[in-house]
């Protein structure tokens, strides 16, 4: 009798155990089924809002958390290297940007061209699942178009270079549901820019580039807008309505005489580009003219200490951190 109680008991264990496991088995199928429909649910493709070869915004459909990225501007670059998906870079073009070597100098990365001229035969063997453009290559576009979508994205001037990143990183950041990191990207950018803003109330200013030994003035419409715009120096240098978004306009150091600004602020382009046997901005600046203003009298003659930041990268997070940097290190220290 002992024996058939101890046998019904060990059954019971025994059915009880099989029942356990069962649930068990049965609570594991079912979160592999709710890890699978999760993964079912994410999207292969997402529409996001890019530039069309003509430079218009326009709808365009991207892969998903793509894989392999080419890149042929650099402050995309930056905003994904920013972003941590720096590793799906398989193709990126040359550049001498010191906080972007890592993609230039690693054998696994393709050299894809400059950003003003892409390799089409790498961009093609990198195998690309998207590609990211600035506006340098906007008319090869279509060509690249072929090859996998173009993203191309670049700085809105009347939005200003602050509001353009946050909305570019934002845009990239879509594409990879990372979008939660960009407020954390850009927590102090806004009140950065308001400090310089103080200090430049009131202030009127020059600011230009230097190239080919010439001094080419640039308004609020382009490159280094960020001093006039955002900053809000008073840019004296040249009229509201003059198109100076490309390589500025040439000026007279006579011109400049004339102005007699507060500050005047050099961006050396051939620094930026690496000109061979380029005089330097500093020799150009600094004739009997120029140190007749007040600018230089009071030694507000402001060289941008990253040039090739400025002329290449502007858009990007590490570039935008540099630029204030460089205007911080001037103005406010």
């Amino acid at each position: 009798m002992k024996k058939k109680i101890m046998t019904l008991a060990l059954s019971a264990t025994m059915v009880f155990a099989l029942a356990a496991c069962g649930s068990d088995s049965s609570f594991s199928a079912g979160s592999s089924a709710s890890s699978a429909s999760a993964s079912e649910k994410k999207p292969e493709t997402i529409t996001i809002r890019s530039l069309n070869a003509s430079g218009e915004e326009t709808d365009l459909e991207v892969p998903y958390d793509p894989e392999r990225i080419a890149i042929l501007d650099m402050a995309c670059l930056d905003i994904l290297d920013n972003l941590g998906v720096g590793d799906r870079v398989v193709g990126s073009a040359s550049t001498s940007l010191e906080y972007l070597q890592d993609y230039v100098t690693n054998d696994e990365i393709e050299n894809l061209g400059t950003i003003k001229e892409a390799d089409m035969e790498a961009v093609m063997a990198c195998e690309p699942d998207v590609i990211f453009i600035g506006g340098r290559l906007s008319s090869s576009y279509d060509a690249l178009s072929e090859i996998a979508p173009v993203v191309y994205l670049a700085t809105d001037t009347e939005a200003g270079v602050v509001e353009s990143v946050r909305k570019n990183a934002s845009t990239i950041a879509s594409m990879f549901d990372l979008e939660e990191n960009v407020d954390t990207l850009m927590a102090d950018f806004d009140e950065r820019i308001q400090t310089l803003s103080d200090f430049a109330d009131g202030k009127t200013a020059i600011i230009g580039m230097c190239t080919s030994g010439s001094f080419n003035v640039l308004g609020n419409d382009g490159r280094c807008s960020i001093i006039g715009v955002e900053i809000g120096f008073e840019n004296v240098g040249v009229d509201a309505d003059v198109d100076t978004s490309t390589h500025g306009n040439e000026a007279s150091f006579e011109y400049i005489v004339d102005k007699n600004p507060d500050y005047i602020f050099v961006m050396d382009r051939d620094a930026a580009i690496g000109t061979d046997g380029a005089q330097l901005a500093q020799d150009i600046m600094e004739n009997e003219l120029v140190q007749g203003t007040d600018a230089y009298k009071n030694g507000n003659l402001v060289y941008l200490e990253h040039p090739a930041v400025w002329y290449t990268a502007e858009g990007g997070i590490q570039a935008l951190d540099l630029m204030l940097q460089d205007l911080e290190s001037a103005l406010l220290a």
